[in-house]
This record gives C-alpha cells, sequence and structure tokens, in this order.
C-alpha cells in the first residue's frame, strides 16, 4: 500500500509518498503565500501530483499550528497572513480519499514510534529545539491531540514566573523565551553582558551585535570559548527543567529530540540537560536522544499518520 504525506512548515511545504518502509520520492517548495489561503492548499495538491504514483490509500498531514481538528483548517497561525487556511476538505475533494491533519510534533512523535528511536514503546514523548520549542506525546499508546489538536504546547511552559524575559506569544517566562533558536540571541545578551566583546564571538558577528544568531553561539562554543561555553550551559539548565516537567507531566520510557539546534548541536544540548534533569524530577528518568529520523521527523509522522487513517 502507498499513502501520502505532507509537512506544512513555517517557510516550507514539503510532500512525498511512502510505504510500510518508509518514504519514497520527496518535493519541497517555499509556501506561496502571495495567492491566498485556498493558494496553499492548491500547492499542496499540485505538489503530491507531482509525486503521486497509483492510487495512495490516504493522506497524513503535520503542521504548524494552531490547528483545528475538527474541521481540518490551521487557524491564526502567525507564520502566515491569513485567519484560517483549509487544509483536509480541499485534499479529500479533490483526491477522493481521506485526509487527517495533526500538529506537527504530534504527527513527529507517532513517526518516533513507527520508524524511530520509539520502537516498541508505549510512553514516548518528541521534542524539537528549533526556531521554537515544541512537543509531541503518546502516553499509554495514545496520542494525546486535546480538545483542538494543539497539545502539548511545551515551549510555552513556565519556567519562572517572575521572569522579565518576554516570550513570542507576549508571556514572560515561558521555556521557549529562553531556548529556542529566535530567542537565544536575547538571552545570551542578558547572560554575556560586556564579557562578549573579549570572545570568538565578537569576531564571528564582526563586532555587530545585529548579527548575534544562535549559530554564532553554538559555532563559538564548539570552538571551546570560553563565553559561549558559559552561554549553552545556563540554556542547558533551562532545558533541564523542561525536560524535569515533561517527564513528570507524561512520564515516558524515552524523549527523542529534534530541531536545527538539537540536530546540529547534539552533544552541546543534550549533555547540560543530562547534567541538570535529576535535580527536578519527581519520576524516573527517560532515555532522552536525538532522534534519528533527523530533519524528516514530521514528513515521516505525517505518513504513519496517514497508515492510521
Amino acid at each position: 500500500m502507498s499513502y501520502i504525506a505532507v509537512d506544512i512548515g513555517a517557510t516550507n511545504i514539503r510532500v512525498a509518498t511512502g510505504s510500510s518502509d518508509g518514504l519514497h520520492e520527496k518535493r519541497s517548495e517555499l509556501t506561496e503565500t502571495g495567492k491566498g489561503a485556498d493558494g496553499v492548499s492548491q500547492q499542496i495538491i499540485r505538489l503530491i501530483g507531482d509525486v503521486k504514483d497509483g492510487n495512495p490509500e490516504s493522506i497524513g498531514i503535520g503542521s504548524i499550528g494552531p490547528i483545528d481538528l475538527e474541521t481540518g483548517k490551521i487557524t491564526n497561525t502567525p507564520n502566515y497572513p491569513f485567519n484560517y487556511i483549509p487544509v483536509t476538505q480541499p485534499l479529500e475533494d479533490h483526491f477522493g480519499i481521506k485526509t487527517k491533519l495533526v500538529n506537527d510534533c504530534a504527527a513527529a512523535v507517532l513517526g518516533e514510534q513507527r520508524f524511530g528511536a520509539g520502537k516498541g514503546y508505549s510512553n514516548i514523548v518528541y521534542v524539537t529545539i528549533s526556531t521554537g520549542i515544541g512537543g509531541g506525546a503518546i502516553v499509554d499508546n495514545h496520542l494525546l491531540q486535546g480538545k483542538d489538536g494543539n497539545a502539548p504546547e511545551i515551549g510555552h511552559i513556565t519556567i519562572d514566573a517572575y521572569s522579565d524575559i518576554k516570550c513570542g506569544c507576549g508571556s514572560y517566562g515561558h521555556w521557549e523565551a529562553y531556548a529556542s533558536g529566535s530567542n537565544i540571541p536575547r538571552f545570551a545578551l542578558k547572560l554575556m553582558k560586556a564579557s562578549w566583546r573579549k570572545s570568538l564571538i565578537a569576531n564571528l558577528i564582526s563586532g555587530d551585535l545585529n548579527q548575534l544568531t544562535s549559530k554564532t553561539i553554538y559555532d563559538a562554543a564548539k570552538q571551546s570559548d570560553e563565553v559561549a561555553l558559559g552561554v549553552v550551559t545556563e540554556i542547558g539548565k533551562i532545558n533541564a527543567a523542561g525536560f524535569a516537567n515533561i517527564t513528570n507531566l507524561f512520564d515516558p520510557e524515552i524523549i527523542t529530540v529534534g530541531g536545527s539546534i538539537a540536530l546540529n548541536n547534539p552533544r552541546l544540548v543534550l549533555d547540560p540537560i543530562r547534567e541538570n534533569i535529576d535535580k527536578h524530577l519527581i519520576n524516573r528518568k527517560p532515555e532522552i536522544k536525538v532522534t534519528p529520523l533527523g530533519g524528516d521527523a514530521v514528513l515521516i509522522g505525517a505518513l504513519a499518520l496517514a497508515m492510521r487513517v
């Protein structure tokens, strides 16, 4: 049997064919946001047409959120200039096959259980540390989705109720405000103060703080720069608290980690978590490892979803 997998990201749309042995042919394009909300589904339809061979059984979609499970739409996402983006209905109307939409990290954790490090486990959490921080959870073999399909929003766990660090969502003290790719530079500046001027970071950004990125900090840390390593260690302590919260909430057997920050810096991300998580734990510590699915975690998860439709 063949299936269609779709990954709707903040910047790109990716589609693939697949079967029980994994992904086959893939396509990726920048999202065409200039053609209106309906243009997104039409772009997906066109890309599926490029890869579809024969008669697939169903379509699985992992998408940025927020989503509405009941209507099969993306709703009020900050990533696109539309309030509502219809997804499942246009695809079902066009292809005449069942189509299922879930949050991207919900898809990823399904992929982890079916094809990745979660094989054989009934309690799994997938965490992405990238531009933002997100998560998907399977508890007692049940995918957690919530009333609208947006659970669990782990990036918006409050790490510090008295924090003056503002998250992109508008609240203060959220995990994502400290340790996501888009917010690490701001947190790093608070930690470094003026010390960055005497570090390798200053050379990497040519003395211009407007050029400071998460990549800059991790690249300097890889070269044993003390200032950068200090920042990475503090970020790791925040991540350890976040991972402990996940463990205390869901009691997983394994937590797998994806997203560009983790995939590109596995040791620098995971070592501080493992070193600091115990001080926050009530439940037994799970196995923590980088996902073997790499950058295809959501797309592979969409395939696993299609196989369940």
